[in-house]
């Protein structure tokens, strides 16, 4: 028996077009970090925009919000980076779009104690590429996806969830405060 699908929040729909966008620009990319303004006010802000986009601000449904990309990240560690992080004034939230590599249970487990985890990672014949993306809001509330990379032309499936990445959902909470 298969759970009732929850409907889709203003966050978990900016998530999706935002890993959405990433997609389109293919795999093999780095970390893209992307701050979340409600739509309204960004309209309110920057009337050229509104103008440009031919919305008026009191068109639009409060709550929604709008992805702004940002500048690429550093090189180096990504806990690292997102450390260095500080938001702005309207800023109400966050995403990141992450490559990792993941591995079957079974494969973590029989990791050999002193191998490096990464290289192992990248060696194993199990290993699967996938897109993470999390996005989180000021108020705790977060969204997360996942896609896995395929060999076929096929398009992959992008599972949706609250939490699928708990410490990559803690590090970008952690930049809001």
């Amino acid at each position: 028996m298969s759970s009732p699908q929850q409907p889709p929040t203003p966050l978990s729909m900016a998530l999706v077009e935002i890993e959405r966008h990433v997609d389109a620009a293919g795999w093999d990319r780095p970390p893209q970090l992307f701050a979340l303004v409600e739509t309204v006010e960004l309209l309110n802000r920057e009337p050229v925009l509104a103008e440009r986009v031919g919305l008026a601000a009191e068109e639009v449904p409060p709550g929604l919000y709008t992805p702004v990309e940002q500048e690429a990240l550093p090189e180096g560690p990504l806990d690292e980076a997102l450390g260095h992080i500080m938001w702005p004034d309207g800023v109400v939230g966050c995403a990141l779009v992450h490559e990792v590599l993941v591995l079957p249970p079974q494969a973590e487990a029989d990791r050999p104690e002193l191998a490096d985890p990464e290289e192992y990672a990248h060696k194993h014949p199990d290993r699967r590429e996938v897109r993470l993306a999390v996005a989180v809001l000021v108020d705790g509330e977060s969204a997360s996806a996942v896609r896995l990379r395929s060999d076929s032309d096929t398009a992959d499936e992008l599972l949706l969830g609250s939490d699928l990445a708990p410490n990559l959902t803690e590090a970008l909470r952690a930049t809001l405060r």
